[in-house]
């Protein structure tokens, strides 16, 4: 156990490595990102929300086709992988990285790592479970997906798109100051009372 233990945090420290080693030249832009998405300070969440909303407002007014809007993202990404890693250290200064970053950087990559892991994790189980017990797989994803169907039938595609990024983009702040914690908590509580009166009534 101990030896199994051992080696998957080895694969986990080697994967860390070298994703670290791939996002070098995005270090100083991660860590802007990381101190936005954590709300250090308290006009960012507003920021955020207001960028996002820039962002969607320019989509709804140009309103591209599905193609032009794939293409133009692509081609962002493709110029940000290019011009980024140039750009940065003239803007942030690489001399003036610290020990603090590059263990606050190596955290982020962790993370980044073991997100991914997760993701991969929950692929497999959903094809052991399509293996194990097919029916219970082939309802699940059926109603899943007529789900999905219905709410993107029922709301228009721009503005649950925004929704959903806007959420993503806010989640990691929600996590870092125990908001999703404390509702969380709340409904748990609200869930406990409704069950207790109706034990009372019952009895």
């Amino acid at each position: 156990m101990a030896e199994g233990d051992n080696r998957s945090t080895n694969l986990l420290a080697a994967e860390t490595a070298s994703l670290e080693e791939q996002l070098q030249g995005w270090g100083e832009v991660m860590l802007m990102a990381d101190k936005v998405l954590r709300w250090e300070r308290a006009w960012f969440p507003p920021a955020i929300m207001g960028v996002v909303s820039l962002v969607f407002l320019t989509i709804y007014y140009l309103d591209p086709s599905v193609l032009s809007g794939v293409s133009c993202f692509v081609m962002f990404l493709c110029l940000a992988d290019y011009l980024v890693p140039i750009l940065a250290p003239r803007i942030f200064g690489s001399n003036k990285w610290t020990t603090e970053q590059q263990q606050r950087f190596h955290e982020i990559c962790s993370n980044l790592v073991k997100t991914r892991r997760r993701a991969v994790g929950w692929w497999k189980r959903l094809f052991t479970l399509k293996e194990e017990k097919p029916k219970m797989y082939f309802m699940t994803m059926i109603i899943s997906l007529a789900a999905v169907a219905w709410v993107g039938q029922q709301v228009h595609n721009l503005l649950l798109t925004y929704l959903i990024v806007t959420f993503l983009l806010l989640l990691p702040g929600l996590n870092q100051h125990g908001i999703i914690l404390k509702y969380i908590g709340m409904a748990k509580r609200e869930i406990n009372k409704l069950l207790k009166q109706k034990e009372k009534k019952n009895e």
